[in-house]
C-alpha cells in the first residue's frame, strides 16, 4: 500500500478527515501511461515524508487486465515523475536522485530509463538545466523532451558554464525584453524552454569499454534553437511515424499582447512551420490520428469584455505538414468543424487506433465524462458526440487499449480522490483498478442539489451534509464558491476538501453559478463581465434554497472562496450581512490594480473595460463590510498579486464597517503564507490553513474558542 501508516500519527481517528495530519498521509494519485502493447499500465503516487515536510513521488505499475495488485516500481527520497512509454516499451521519467554511475555530480531533473525487458533504472541523460516535458512517438523509436536553456547559449556546454558562472555569482537578475515576466509562481527568465530530440550519441572511446550494464548513449539534438518565448507553456503532441512535433506557440503582438498559433516542427530539418494563426484566436494541438494525417485542434477565441471565450474541436489535415520546407501558414485554412453543434467544452484524449472515432472529455452538470465522438466521412461535421460514462464522477489522462475495445483514465468525485478505472468501450462500463491505496473514508451524505436564480435559470450544486443532520440538529452552513471563474465543481480536490469541514458538523455547499463549465455557453455567457450581478444573485438563490431545509441552520452560515471564488467572497461582505464569517483566499480586491498586476495582465485587461471593472470592483464597498473577514494570501502569488491582499487588509482595518477599534483590536484576521504561491502546497502550510479556518469558523458560528496551530507561535 501507497501510504503513511496511520499508526506512525497516533490513534486511528474515525475517518482521515478527523485528524489533518491522518488527511495529510492520504495518497495522491496522478498521471497515466499505457504501453504500446497495453500490457502495462504506470501512474505516480505522492506520499508524506517521515517528517511530514513534503511529499514525495513514487512510479507505480497497475495491471490493466485488474487482476494483480499494484506494486510500486521507483524508489528515491527525490521521487519520480512525468513517466512516458516509449515505442520499444522502455520507460522514460524524469527524476532529480542522484546518479549511482556519477555520484559526485550535482544532482538535477534528469530522464531516466526502465528497460522494458528488466533490470534498475538507469540515467539515459543528464544536463545542467535538467529536462521536463516528455513526449514519445506512438510508432517509431523517437523520444522529445522540454529543456530550458539560457537565452544566449551557443551549445550545450556553453549553457552548462554560464549557469554555472550565475550560479557561482550568486547572480539572480533577470534583464526582460518582453511580455510577460512572472507566471503562477515562477519569474520567467533566462532560460527559456526548448524542445529536443533524443538521439544516440556517440560510441564509448575505442579500448574503453562500456560497462554490461550501462545506458546506451544519446545526446540531445535542439529543434527549437530560435523560439525565444515562443514554447513557454506549450502543449506539444508528435506524428505516430515520429517525424514531425505539432506545438502551441505563442506569438507575440503590439502592446505587450500575444496570441498562441500551432506550428509543425519537422523532425529532421527543425524546420518550423506555422499551421494556424488567426487574429482574435488560439489553437492547441490535440492527439494525431493513427494514420497520422489528422490533427485534432482546440481552438479559443479571444475574449472581450461582452463576449465570453468559445472553445471548440477541429479536425485538420496534416499530411505531409513536416515536410514543407519554410513558408509559414496563416488563417485557419483548412479547418474543419468537429461536432459544431455541441455546446461543451471538449478536452481531446485519444483516438481510437482504427481512426475511426475520438474520445474527450467534458464538463457535464457537476461531472466530467468521457464522450466518443465518431469521425464520419471526411469532415466531421456530422458528428454526435456520445456520452460513455454514465456515472456522477470526472475523468482525465484517458488512454486507449490497442485493441480499441477499452480505455484507461483516473476518475474522481467527490467521494473518492482520483483512482485508475478500465472503461468498455462498447458498453461503458467501468471497473475499478487495484490501487496503490484504498478509498478514504469519510462520514456523511453527497447530494446533488438545485435552485432557481432572480432571472429564472437554473443554478445547481452538491451538498455534503455530516451525519446526524437534521430537524432536530439542523448544521450550520459553509457556502464554498470556486475558483476559475471558468470551472465547476465537479472532482475531488485536496485544497479545498468539504470531507474536512463536514468531519466538524459542517454542512458545504458547493453550486456551480452563472459563469461555471458544464452547462452550456448561455451559462458563462451571462456572467460575462458582470461577476458582481449574476454570480452573485445564483450564489444567494442557491444559499436561500438550500437554508430552507430543517437540516440546516440558516442563523450559522458563512461564505468561503479562492481566487475567483475570493474576490465573490469579499463581494458577498460587501452586499450581504446574512454571514457569520468570511474567509476570502488569494483573492482580487481592487479590480483596477489587479488588472495591470497580474501575470497575465494583457489577457485580464481584454475581460473588462475600465468602467466595468469599477462597477464591479469589491474595494469601493468596503465601508458596508460587517462582517467578520479571515484573509488568507501568500506572497509568491504572481497571478492574484499579494498587494491585493494586503490593500485588503489595510482598508478592513481602516475603511470596514467592523474597522479596529481604538486599542488596534479587531475581529477580522490575515493567514500570511511568505513562502507560498496562489495555493498552499506544503504539507505542514496546508496543516495550519485548515486549522486557523476551523478556528475562525468555530469563533464566529458556533461560539468555540478552538486553538489555532500551535506552530503560529501564538
Amino acid at each position: 500500500m501507497a501510504s503513511t501508516d496511520p499508526r506512525t500519527l497516533g490513534e486511528y481517528p474515525e475517518t482521515p478527515f478527523h485528524d489533518l495530519d491522518h488527511y495529510l498521509a492520504i495518497p495522491k494519485v496522478s498521471g497515466l501511461a499505457l504501453s504500446p502493447d497495453g500490457k502495462r499500465l504506470v501512474t505516480t503516487v505522492a506520499t508524506l515524508n517521515d517528517k511530514g515536510t513534503e511529499y514525495r513521488t513514487a512510479l507505480w505499475e497497475l495491471d490493466p487486465a485488474g487482476k494483480n495488485k499494484a506494486r510500486r516500481i521507483t524508489r528515491s527520497a527525490k521521487g519520480e515523475a512525468g513517466a512516458v512509454f516509449a515505442a520499444d516499451g522502455n520507460l522514460y521519467f524524469t527524476s532529480a536522485r542522484p546518479d549511482p554511475e556519477n555520484p559526485d555530480a550535482e544532482p538535477v531533473n534528469a530522464l531516466w530509463v526502465l528497460p522494458a525487458d528488466g533490470g534498475e533504472a538507469r540515467v539515459a541523460l543528464s544536463r545542467a538545466g535538467g529536462v521536463s516535458g516528455l513526449v514519445a512517438a506512438r510508432d517509431a523509436d523517437a523520444l522529445f523532451v522540454t529543456a530550458s536553456v539560457l537565452a544566449g547559449s551557443t551549445d550545450e556546454d556553453n549553457d552548462e558554464d554560464r549557469r554555472k558562472a550565475r550560479q557561482d555569482n550568486k547572480v539572480a537578475a533577470i534583464l526582460h525584453s518582453g511580455y510577460p515576466v512572472r507566471y503562477w509562481d515562477a519569474d520567467l527568465g533566462p532560460a527559456q524552454p526548448r524542445l529536443f530530440a533524443v538521439e544516440p550519441g556517440a560510441e564509448p572511446e575505442p579500448g574503453k569499454p562500456a560497462t554490461v550494464d550501462a545506458a546506451p548513449p544519446v545526446r540531445l539534438r535542439n529543434l527549437t534553437p530560435d523560439a525565444g518565448n515562443g514554447l513557454r507553456e506549450a502543449d506539444t503532441v508528435a506524428s505516430p511515424d515520429g517525424k514531425t512535433l505539432f506545438s502551441s506557440f505563442t506569438r507575440p503582438l503590439a502592446n505587450a499582447d500575444s496570441r498562441t498559433v500551432l506550428v509543425a516542427i519537422d523532425v529532421a530539418s527543425g524546420t518550423r512551420r506555422v499551421l494556424l494563426d488567426t487574429e482574435g484566436m488560439s489553437y492547441f494541438p490535440g492527439p494525431v490520428s493513427p494514420d497520422g494525417r489528422t490533427l485534432v485542434v482546440l481552438s479559443e477565441t479571444d475574449t472581450t469584455p461582452e463576449q465570453a471565450p468559445r472553445v471548440a474541436l477541429h479536425l485538420l489535415d496534416v499530411s505531409g505538414a513536416g515536410s514543407e520546407a519554410d513558408a509559414d501558414g496563416g488563417g485557419s485554412a483548412g479547418l474543419v468543424p468537429l461536432a459544431p453543434g455541441w455546446d461543451r467544452w471538449a478536452r481531446p484524449a485519444a483516438w481510437l487506433p482504427d481512426g475511426s472515432a475520438l474520445l474527450v472529455t467534458a464538463d457535464e452538470d457537476g461531472a466530467s465524462p468521457v464522450f466518443r465522438i465518431d469521425v464520419t466521412g471526411e469532415d466531421g461535421q456530422d458528428a454526435e458526440p456520445v456520452r460513455l460514462t454514465r456515472d456522477s464522477t470526472a475523468y482525465t489522462d484517458v488512454a486507449v487499449a490497442p485493441d480499441g475495445s477499452s480505455a484507461f483514465a483516473l476518475r474522481s468525485s467527490y467521494e473518492f480522490p482520483a483512482e485508475a478505472v478500465r472503461i468498455d468501450l462498447a458498453g461503458g462500463d467501468v471497473t475499478r483498478l487495484p490501487a496503490p491505496a484504498e478509498r478514504p473514508a469519510y462520514r456523511g451524505v453527497l447530494e446533488r442539489v438545485e435552485a432557481t436564480s432572480p432571472g429564472g435559470n437554473r443554478v445547481p450544486g452538491y451538498l455534503a451534509l455530516p451525519e446526524g443532520a437534521s430537524a432536530g440538529n439542523p448544521a450550520p452552513l459553509l457556502l464554498w464558491i470556486h475558483g476559475g471563474p471558468l470551472g465547476s465543481w465537479n472532482a475531488w480536490t485536496w485544497r479545498w476538501n468539504p470531507w474536512l469541514l463536514v468531519a466538524r458538523g459542517y454542512a458545504v455547499l458547493l453550486p456551480d453559478p452563472a459563469l461555471s463549465t458544464g452547462y452550456g455557453q448561455e451559462h458563462i455567457q451571462r456572467g460575462w463581465g458582470e461577476w458582481g450581478k449574476a454570480p452573485f444573485q445564483d450564489l444567494m438563490a442557491i444559499t436561500d434554497a438550500v437554508v430552507r431545509r430543517p437540516d440546516i441552520d440558516e442563523t450559522r452560515t458563512a461564505a468561503m472562496g479562492g481566487s475567483f471564488g475570493g474576490y465573490m467572497a469579499n463581494w458577498v461582505a460587501g452586499h450581504t450581512d446574512r454571514f457569520k464569517a468570511i474567509v476570502t483566499h488569494a483573492s482580487l480586491w481592487a479590480l483596477d490594480q489587479f488588472g495591470p498586476t497580474t501575470d497575465s495582465a494583457q489577457y485580464w485587461l481584454k475581460e473588462m473595460t475600465a468602467e466595468m471593472a469599477a462597477e464591479n470592483s469589491p474595494h469601493l464597498h468596503v465601508e458596508n463590510i460587517r462582517t467578520p473577514m479571515l484573509v488568507i494570501h501568500g506572497d509568491k502569488d504572481y497571478r492574484v498579486p499579494i498587494g491585493e491582499g494586503l490593500r485588503l487588509w489595510y482598508e478592513l482595518l481602516s475603511k470596514s464597517a467592523l474597522a479596529a477599534d481604538e486599542n488596534g483590536e479587531t475581529d477580522h484576521r490575515f493567514l500570511y503564507f511568505p513562502d507560498e504561491n496562489h495555493w498552499i502546497l506544503q504539507p505542514q502550510h496546508a496543516k495550519v490553513w485548515y486549522g486557523v479556518v476551523e478556528h475562525f469558523l468555530a469563533r464566529h458560528l458556533l461560539d468555540k474558542d478552538l486553538p489555532v496551530p500551535d506552530e503560529l507561535g501564538l
